[in-house]
């Protein structure tokens, strides 16, 4: 055995996981398919514009840990971006999550803050027992803002009628009170200022990295190659499918660069409605405001459209079926004593960026005492 670990994957649990077993002395090899570092976060600046662009969609770093807040910036330095999402409905922009704003814009009205809860209680419908999602957002705000801001929206990104998403999906629309509209409300936020590229570069330094190389080109190869295997995609491809795939949905984008300064004035615009075919349109140049004086006259405009991708999983589903199928394959994991299953597509849950390198953290703690 050449290593103590090869992992497979340099998205954020298999970069933190190999750069804490180096920390700590041990032989480590990367593995990754793409033909970069970093999974979905990675980024880069763009030759053309000098704007930092994420391949994969908006990636906003934030938490409340100071452990997890400190060990990011060991490998970089962050700027003092606050993310703020608009939507925009019937030719309309409104701020979101729902807030007082948002209440007053869309229903024309003066409302004050201790206002929102019995207006909204008149528009809600009592639904006791909701059994899908549609019927649990109507129950929490009303039919006007669900077939506004949720309906449309949701249909595109799941690909199906809300009507056959479980309720608890949407267990909890935030409606907040006042016109506080920054999206998150964690202690720490911001983007990396060199881009995520630059970070995962540094996280991995001195740890031998192959790109361009799937782990099922040669498993027994990479099984053999290690004491441990550090598994970071899909849980249902490890298993050959064996109970069925699990569903997925994917991303598709559609990058342009736009001469003009400014296309939408903001980072990220969601698109409410049915008819217009994206979710959401990216503008990357406002992640990183110190910039600006450097991209005057340029920008680089992005189209979000979701879909099903089979080879490029992003986010899980988890139809009932799924859970079922979830539970068969977890179960299977300890016949692979040799191997850490991390990430979310290892976990088959969605996973914020802190919420990973808290995983991966306590991941290696574990395996790196024993």
């Amino acid at each position: 055995m050449e290593h103590d670990y090869v992992v497979v994957g340099s998205g954020l649990f298999g970069a933190v996981f190999a750069q804490q077993a180096r920390e700590a002395g041990k032989s480590v090899l990367v593995i990754e398919r793409r033909d970069h570092v970093g999974g979905n976060c990675w980024s880069y600046d763009c030759p053309e514009t000098g704007i930092n662009v994420h391949a994969y969609g908006t990636h906003i770093f934030h938490c409340s840990s100071d452990e997890i807040w400190q060990y990011v910036n060991r490998f970089t330095g962050l700027n003092r971006y606050r993310h703020r999402v608009l939507t925009t409905h019937r030719d309309r922009v409104y701020s979101m999550p729902i807030n007082l704003g948002t209440v007053n814009a869309f229903y024309g009205v003066s409302l004050r803050p201790f206002e929102v809860e019995s207006f909204l209680e008149s528009k809600r419908e009592n639904i006791t027992m909701p059994r899908n999602l549609e019927e649990k957002a109507i129950s929490l705000i009303g039919r006007d803002l669900y077939e506004a801001f949720v309906k449309g929206y949701t249909a595109k990104q799941w690909g199906c009628d809300p009507c056959e998403l479980p309720a608890s999906i949407i267990n909890r629309l935030p409606v907040r009170v006042s016109y506080e509209d920054s999206y998150f409300d964690d202690r720490y936020q911001g983007i990396p200022l060199e881009g995520y590229g630059r970070m995962f570069e540094r996280m991995l330094e001195g740890i031998p990295v192959e790109l361009g190389v799937d782990f099922f080109d040669d498993r027994e190869h990479w099984m053999r190659h290690a004491k441990k295997v550090v598994y970071t995609g899909p849980l249902d491809r490890f298993f050959d499918y064996e109970h069925g795939r699990l569903s997925w949905r994917s991303v598709r984008f559609e990058r342009t660069r736009v001469d003009i300064d400014d296309y939408q004035g903001t980072s990220v615009m969601n698109y409410a409605d049915g008819d217009v075919p994206y979710t959401r349109i990216h503008e990357p140049k406002h992640l990183h405001p110190e910039r600006r004086s450097r991209t005057k006259g340029k920008t680089v405009v992005i189209r979000e459209y979701s879909h099903v991708d089979d080879d490029q999983p992003y986010y899980p589903v988890n139809f009932p079926s799924d859970q079922d199928k979830l539970a068969r394959y977890q179960a299977q994991q300890s016949e692979h004593p040799n191997v850490i299953f991390g990430g979310r597509l290892a976990q088959y849950r969605y996973l914020d960026m802190h919420q990973v390198i808290g995983a991966a953290l306590r991941a290696a703690a574990r395996e790196l005492s024993s």
